[in-house]
């Protein structure tokens, strides 16, 4: 098995954390990695807060839905990342839609936050995907500009415990041949 199969299958949902800071050449290898993530044209439509400050992250976590299992992490994780979209470039030519799905900027951010959270992953660094927030919130608080949303909140550790795998699905039950 190859170390990027390898490291696929065992990324994790982590919420919790250890106090183990993760260091700025980790974070820049994460960071570096996002940087040539594919997106339509090229467009890089991601823009990346890292929220540093402890009242921010309060703030944020106040925007989580109630429940989340992830809102201990907002605060609690040694990095908080917000991913944001720039709005109107992915998916475009010329000012000009050009696909049935309209503006891309979710596949281009997807893109980007798989290979975050896979790079993570490859430096035994933990990391959850939070989308259950109020987004119009929280891009009040970190100051997001008009044209531009907040798409996903990433906090990041070395994880204090790995939980097993999920069921999946076999290949042969989503794979089709030449028709669906």
């Amino acid at each position: 098995m190859s170390d990027l199969i390898k490291i696929i299958q065992e990324r994790r949902s982590v919420r919790k954390y250890t106090d183990q800071e993760i260091s700025e050449e980790s974070l820049n290898t994460i960071l570096e990695a996002v940087r040539w993530s594919p997106s339509w044209a090229n467009t890089q439509c991601w823009e990346i807060v890292n929220v540093k400050d402890a009242m921010l992250r309060k703030q944020l976590q106040e925007t989580i839905a109630p429940k989340n299992p992830a809102t201990k992490a907002i605060v609690a994780a040694p990095i908080l990342l917000a991913l944001c979209a720039k709005l109107g470039t992915s998916g475009y030519y010329k000012d000009k839609v050009t696909t049935k799905f309209v503006d891309w900027f979710m596949y281009d951010l997807g893109l980007a936050c798989q290979t975050l959270c896979l790079t993570a992953q490859s430096l035994g660094i933990g990391t959850v995907i939070v989308g259950l927030f109020d987004h119009n919130k929280a891009a009040e608080i970190l100051k997001v500009p008009t044209g531009h949303e907040v798409v996903t909140l990433i906090p990041m550790g070395y994880p204090q415990k790995t939980g097993s795998a999920p069921k999946r699905r076999e290949v042969s039950e989503f794979v089709h041949v030449d028709t669906f």
